[in-house]
């Protein structure tokens, strides 16, 4: 009888894995759906770096607004124009523009245009605590590499229960690393500059052109 009870219970904890697990996905499939419904998504958001063994705490605000794979973000006096191919970061403190190919499977950072797909694979799901912000419900989901080298401990994804918009992302690294990206604003199908992703390098004729590939 004793056997029977623990296995039995053993079969009643994986079932509720598994259905945890099920709801944590089919919240995060509603989530990617939605993102992908918008022609375009512009956001306003606090960027939190802490890694307490190193001492370093950094807190900045910046923006970033995606089309498809495309997207322009602005972050430390630095602007990085992403056009689908090709990676460019504008340094006007530095006077110095880098130009790469940029190949987000090398990666182990969420980059913007990821963003909110991320977690579409590569993962696996758990739901996790609930949140009131400001009378918003948070509903937090825990995402854990699959890839046991990854430089990624786990990834907490903040969902808005009834808009199904992305509120933060907390990333732990291995290395106790702790990035906490909050949005401020999430805006959506906002008239764009034909432009906006496009580098135009008239523009920085007194810089220097590091070109990387």
């Amino acid at each position: 009888m004793k056997n029977l009870l623990i296995i039995a219970i053993a079969l009643f904890s994986f079932t509720s894995f598994a259905q945890d697990a099920d709801k944590a996905k089919a919240l995060l499939a509603e989530v990617s759906t939605k993102a992908k419904s918008y022609d375009n998504i512009t956001i306003d958001f606090k960027y939190v770096l802490n890694n307490a063994q190193e001492n370093i705490n950094q807190e900045t605000r910046g923006n970033v607004t995606m089309q498809g794979d495309k997207y322009k973000l602005n972050i430390l006096g630095i602007t990085r124009i992403f056009d689908g191919k090709t990676l460019y970061s504008v340094s006007p403190e530095d006077e110095e523009v880098t130009i790469s190919s940029e190949n987000s499977e090398d990666e182990g950072t969420i980059t913007p245009s990821k963003m909110l797909s991320f977690y579409e694979e590569g993962y696996s799901y758990a739901m996790d605590i609930v949140q009131n912000v400001k009378g918003r419900k948070i509903q937090f989901v825990k995402l854990k590499p699959i890839d046991s080298n990854s430089e990624i401990k786990e990834v907490l994804l903040g969902i808005d229960s009834q808009t199904k918009h992305i509120y933060n992302l907390i990333e732990i690294g291995n290395n106790g690393t702790r990035t906490t990206l909050t949005v401020n604003s999430f805006k959506t199908n906002e008239p764009l500059s034909e432009t906006l992703f496009t580098f135009d390098e008239s523009k920085y004729k007194d810089y220097y052109i590091n070109k990387l590939d």
